[in-house]
């Protein structure tokens, strides 16, 4: 093993041991290290002996390459952690990346659903009395997803590991292990419960650890299976599917406590942010909305667009 693949590794440890990274990250961290290394290979050097502009290089290459500012700024990240876990353990005495400026990304406001959309999906998880158990099952695990995800604001990697015992009882709380390991309490409405509470009863005969089994009940369903569960409510609800996904409930739970009130603060924590300056594009959502409402509505926005008609 190369000392470069060495300090590669013991990065990923670190990340694994200390920070409790995901699999998935671990595994977008090595891809970003061996991006950079390849590119560094093309001037002489290596991951260990890089320089400053052979960083720089590897980020024009990544730009060639015409990756998104905020796909090159998170992969510039992990480079930039990656040096500054050399220079602490010693295996640096200095860190090339320090300087190096993150692209600004850009600014992508949240899709999110209108609450009369939200209500249609909800009610698009009912099959007929002639139904096939299977389609009838189906349903149940829609409504009980959907009640979830919009109810709570969970991530749908939080959602399809939840125990079976998750929703056991009475509880108007329900403790969620989050990204990097993180615990919070997200509340549960009445509706959430009553779905979670048919969904288990259903599926009493599977004894399965998961509320959402897959096809084998001894795994967790699939984000690929819950996907067309969430495509076919959504055609039977009149939407159109590309504009469903388990983030969009997300981003709608967020857009419409704001909108009904909802402390920012308070917001973060449900949601489950680090920082509380990812909670706050919700903000814009909101200033957007109410520039369009002032617009439409205000008398002299109105005069002076008849003025302008006519």
């Amino acid at each position: 093993m190369s000392n470069a693949e060495g300090c590669v590794e013991l990065f990923l440890e670190m990340q694994a041991a200390e920070r409790a990274a995901a699999p998935n990250t671990l595994l977008a961290y090595q891809a970003d290290l061996a991006s950079c290394a390849q590119s560094l290979l093309a001037v002489g050097q290596t991951l260990r002996t890089a320089s400053a502009d052979g960083l720089r290089g590897w980020l024009a290459d990544l730009s060639a390459q015409a990756q998104s500012r905020r796909t090159v700024a998170r992969r510039l990240s992990c480079i930039k952690q990656f040096y500054l876990f050399l220079l602490r353990e010693g295996l640096r005495a200095d860190n090339p990346a320090e300087h190096l400026d993150s692209p600004r990304a850009e600014q992508a406001l949240p899709r999110f659903l209108s609450e009369s959309e939200v209500l249609a999906l909800l009610d698009a998880c009912v099959e007929p009395e002639g139904a096939s158990p299977t389609k009838k099952r189906r349903a149940l695990v829609a409504r009980a997803a959907l009640e979830l995800l919009y109810a709570s604001g969970l991530r749908i990697s939080e959602l399809l590991v939840l125990p079976r015992q998750a929703l056991a009882g009475d509880q108007r709380m329900l403790s969620v292990r989050g990204k990097g390991g993180r615990e919070r309490l997200v509340p549960l409405s009445g509706s959430a419960r009553q779905a979670a509470s048919a969904l288990v009863q259903a599926d009493a005969g599977l004894n399965s650890p998961y509320l959402f089994p897959g096809r084998d009940p001894a795994r967790a369903m699939t984000r690929q299976a819950f996907d067309r569960i969430l495509h076919d409510v959504g055609l039977k609800a009149g939407l159109d599917p590309a504009r469903l996904s388990p983030h969009v409930l997300r981003h709608s739970f967020a857009t419409h406590l704001l909108a009904h009130g909802a402390d920012l603060r308070a917001l973060q924590m449900l949601l489950g942010h680090a920082d509380i300056a990812t909670t706050q594009i919700y903000t814009h959502v909101q200033t957007e909305r109410l520039r369009q409402v002032v617009a439409e509505h205000h008398p002299l926005s109105a005069s002076q667009n008849t003025a302008l008609d006519d």
